[in-house]
């Protein structure tokens, strides 16, 4: 078959076959293979990747250690349920996740996804604590299963038609500097979220109900936001003061994606639960709800389940993922990398004012895109735009945002100084093609 007979053959079968909810989303771009930084379509053209999958192929696509250590995996056992049976690269992956974590973040229990991760947080806190209530947080976004979807409010499409939500649920503000009603500080934009606490328990739940806070580290979906360096500080004050535990949902963020293994890191706070996903396994089903051992073994036999979680290949391809980043340095290299990538966003935006605000952390950045002179008006009109004709130009990146009005990147780990500096010549052949307004 030719490749453009390919192309039009996964064009007309992806609508007949998978749900609109599914297969729906941008580009829709037909690929036949991913190595490293790169796709490679079915019409033979090769595309910079700075999705990494959303956030999963942290050390590149099939890096050639990920793919031995599951194939290896795949010629011993594929499956068998944790607890019917216990198997070797489980327990490895435990002690490789344990040096890695933050302190006291020992114990594991193992799903498919970050859904499922911040799931089984949600009920770890409500059933050791014996609290109802969860404060997340304006903006969040946790997955979308039921009780992932009850805590994610970055947009209202994503709760459309699924109410009632599990109860007990409320949201502050969470401190957008960008965007803070008292003003576009850090210091205002902090006092805005905690003033947003105090009203939540001074009206809707004393925080002696509160099971738990539960918050991004940096915003993911919500726009790549990186809050005040002392709010994640100020909602441990609140926890320790009020015995609530503190959740960060690490999905997006972890695994090096922000030149930090976990972005919590960055500001230097212990969490008492985290949600682990995306980048722990390069691609293979997993995620992890972490705790410390004290905590978590308060979580008795019978009172959460799985079938797939923990599946021996996934967790053998997630030593191999922390051995890759540890053996090539991919810490450091994300730092530098992403330095530079958020020099060059920041020199198109003093070119482009189409560009509001430049954010991020490591290999974690976006692009807020306004209306020049409209009060940071969103213009999400503009961001898919320049994503569009990104693609033409050979790089996948991928939008965010309430209003999708943010340009977000996410490239491998592995990038090097030649793909960024690639990517950031086509953003700006792009932006120079763009209406001013």
């Amino acid at each position: 078959m030719k490749p453009e007979q390919v192309l039009l053959h996964m064009a007309r079968r992806v609508p007949r076959v998978l749900a609109p909810s599914l297969a729906e989303d941008w580009p829709k771009l037909p690929v036949l293979k991913a190595e490293g930084v790169y796709l490679y379509a079915a019409d033979g053209k090769r595309y910079l990747d700075f999705t990494s999958g959303i956030g999963v192929t942290n050390i590149g696509h099939c890096h050639p250690r990920v793919v031995a250590a599951a194939t290896q995996q795949l010629q011993a056992m594929i499956h068998s349920a944790v607890g019917v049976t216990i198997h070797q690269s489980l327990l490895e992956l435990c002690e490789a996740l344990t040096e890695v974590l933050p302190p006291k973040m020992d114990m594991f229990f193992f799903g498919n996804s970050g859904a499922e991760a911040v799931e089984g947080a949600i009920k770890l806190a409500r059933y050791v604590s014996r609290r109802p209530g969860i404060i997340a947080f304006e903006g969040g976004f946790h997955g979308r299963s039921y009780g992932a979807a009850s805590v994610t409010s970055v947009k209202s499409k994503y709760r459309d038609h699924y109410e009632p939500f599990v109860p007990g649920v409320y949201f502050a503000p969470y401190p957008y500097t960008f965007r803070c009603p008292l003003g576009s500080t850090p210091e205002a934009a902090l006092e805005w979220t905690l003033q947003g606490i105090q009203r939540i328990f001074q009206h809707q739940i004393p925080p002696s109900q509160v099971a738990a806070f539960l918050v991004e580290p940096i915003q993911g979906e919500g726009g790549y936001i990186v809050p005040p360096e002392d709010f994640l500080a100020s909602l441990r004050s609140l926890c320790d003061e009020h015995g609530i535990y503190l959740i960060i949902d690490e999905v997006q963020s972890g695994f090096g994606r922000t030149g930090q293994m976990f972005a919590s890191q960055l500001f230097g706070v212990q969490p008492d639960i985290m949600a682990i996903a995306k980048g722990i396994a390069s691609g293979f089903p997993l995620g992890a709800t972490v705790a410390s051992r004290k905590l978590m073994s308060q979580w008795t036999a019978g009172a959460h389940g799985t079938t797939f979680g923990g599946n021996p290949v996934s967790c053998a391809a997630g030593v191999a993922t922390l051995q890759v980043i540890r053996d090539e340095d991919l810490l450091s290299h994300c730092r530098e990398m992403g330095a530079r990538f958020m020099q060059g966003l920041r020199s198109l935006q003093s070119k482009y004012p189409l560009i509001g605000e430049v954010r991020g952390a490591g290999l974690m950045l976006a692009m807020e895109m306004v209306f020049p002179g409209e009060e940071k008006k969103p213009n999400p009109k503009a961001a898919m735009k320049l994503l569009e004709m990104s693609l033409e130009r050979g790089l996948v990146a991928y939008m965010a945002g309430t209003y999708g009005q943010v340009v977000r990147f996410i490239p491998p780990l592995i990038v090097e100084a030649e793909h960024i500096d690639q990517a950031l010549g086509i953003l700006e052949e792009g932006l120079a093609r763009l209406p001013a307004g």
